[in-house]
């Protein structure tokens, strides 16, 4: 499959080093609202993008495979006469700075792994949730995709944010969902970490039930060589959203290191 043109926003100078946050499966490019105004303040060139299938970006026909969302964002690359650039992901969008670090180690200066896994199973819970979308739609997991980006606490203070991420995940295309869904079942990525030399951050959330830190992140930092990792206490599957200050921080922190 060809590369599709992303929907993307930039914001800050032209001439500042290029960061591209990539989001979840089901997000689209405002998850990463938090993190824009205080990267542009420090001069940064902040590209958000929505994934395909996701948000304002095209919808092609299924099966997607991970390299055809890393080819998507090396095409987008391109396109704006970027050579190298920062790498910010989360879930879906580290799994795919994974693949940008495993297969265009010159385009990338460094990633950043946020909530995120290097083969996240079992296949068939990938292939009954595509199953469910494309027969009901994306409505029909939005809540249950909410329950695992938000923490209970913060779900019950702020249960307008909640419902804007339920509307969020509910407005994805239905197919594609389903075909990042199928993806995800296909990703494995453990035995390919070793092959990363750009300077890695791997953020994790401690409350995060979709990618445990254990589980996911842990194994990441101990095969990407070098690589660094930072749990957030209180943060569930989009901790850079429910927990933006301590997110940023670390982010801004590994961009900013010699």
């Amino acid at each position: 499959m060809s590369a599709v043109k992303l929907h993307r926003v930039v914001d800050g100078p032209g001439d500042g080093p290029v960061v591209v946050f990539g989001g979840s499966l089901g997000s689209d490019l405002r998850m990463w609202e938090p993190q824009v105004a205080p990267l542009v303040e420090r001069g940064f060139r902040v590209v958000r993008y929505d994934a395909r299938g996701h948000g304002a970006s095209p919808v092609p026909p299924g099966p997607y495979e991970l390299d055809d969302l890393g080819a998507d964002v090396l095409a987008l690359l391109d396109e704006l006469g970027v050579e190298r650039a920062h790498h910010v992901g989360l879930s879906l969008g580290g799994m795919t700075g994974m693949w940008l670090g495993i297969h265009a180690p010159g385009r990338i200066a460094s990633l950043v792994l946020c909530c995120t896994s290097a083969k996240l199973g079992p296949p068939s819970m990938w292939v009954e949730r595509a199953r469910t979308v494309r027969a009901e739609g994306t409505a029909a997991v939005a809540e249950a995709g909410v329950q695992r980006w938000l923490t209970p606490g913060y779900r019950e203070r702020h249960p307008d944010r909640a419902g804007f991420f339920r509307t969020m995940i509910a407005a994805v295309p239905a197919e594609g969902y389903a075909a990042c869904c199928g993806a995800i079942e296909r990703m494995d990525l453990l035995d390919l970490l070793p092959k990363i030399t750009a300077p890695t951050l791997v953020i994790a959330g401690a409350d995060d039930p979709a990618t445990p830190p254990e589980e996911h992140a842990r194994p990441i930092a101990e095969g990407i060589p070098g690589a660094r990792l930072e749990v957030v206490p209180g943060a569930a599957h989009l901790g850079s959203y429910e927990r933006p200050a301590e997110f940023t921080r670390l982010i801004l922190d590994h961009l900013e290191r010699p």
